[in-house]
C-alpha cells in the first residue's frame, strides 16, 4: 500500500472505534508513558492537541501540565512553532486544530520529550503523518527523545519510508510497547 492508500485505510478502522474505546487506550498509553523513568525525568514536554482520528490529549494536556512544563505546537507557515501551553489559552487554528495561543515561541532544543501523533506507525518507529511533513521537518530540529502514540490500529507491519521521514525513538500503544 501507498501512503495514501495507508491513510485512507487506517482512517477507516479508526473511525470504527466508539469514543469510550478510544479513550480507554488513551489512557493505557499515556499512563504507561507516566510511569516510565524517561517521563519521569523530563521537564520539558511536548504533546499535541488530538484530532478525532488520534488518541485523545486533552485530558492528558490538563494532567501533564500539573507535574511538568507542557508545549504544543502550532502551524506558520509550512513550520511548527513551539508554544508553552497555558490552561484555556487554545483556539482553533490550522487544519481545525486546537492551538496554543501565547506569544512566547520557545526553541524546541529546550525539549526533552516530544509526543508524536500520526495516521500510522510501524513497529520500528517510522510514521506516516497527514502528508504535509510538518512534524519530519520539526523533528529535524531537536534533541529530544519522541514517543509515537497510536491507537492499536494504527500499528502496522511496514510503512513506506522516504529519506525525509524522521522516526520516533519508541512506540506506545495499548498492546505494544517499546519503553
Amino acid at each position: 500500500m501507498d501512503k495514501k492508500q495507508l491513510r485512507k485505510h487506517i482512517k477507516a478502522q479508526v473511525a470504527q472505534l466508539s469514543p469510550q474505546h478510544k479513550l480507554l487506550e488513551a489512557n493505557e498509553v499515556f499512563g504507561h508513558i507516566e510511569n516510565t523513568k524517561l517521563f519521569q525525568q523530563s521537564h520539558n514536554v511536548m504533546l499535541f492537541s488530538s484530532l478525532p482520528d488520534e488518541l485523545p490529549t486533552h485530558h492528558i494536556i490538563e494532567r501533564w501540565a500539573a507535574m511538568k512544563n507542557v508545549f504544543l505546537p502550532r502551524v506558520k507557515g509550512d513550520d511548527i512553532e513551539v508554544i508553552k501551553y497555558e490552561p484555556g489559552m487554545l483556539k482553533q487554528g490550522s487544519f481545525k486544530i486546537l492551538e496554543p495561543t501565547g506569544t512566547t515561541v520557545v526553541s524546541p532544543l529546550v525539549l526533552d520529550l516530544i509526543i508524536v501523533p500520526g495516521v500510522a506507525f510501524d513497529r520500528n518507529g517510522n510514521r506516516c503523518g497527514r502528508g504535509k511533513g510538518y512534524y519530519d521537518r520539526f523533528l529535524s530540529h531537536t534533541k529530544a527523545t519522541t514517543i509515537a502514540v497510536c491507537f492499536d490500529c494504527q500499528l502496522v507491519d511496514t510503512l513506506p519510508v522516504e529519506p525525509h521521514d524522521i522516526p520516533a525513538k519508541h512506540i506506545v500503544t495499548h498492546s505494544f510497547k517499546t519503553i
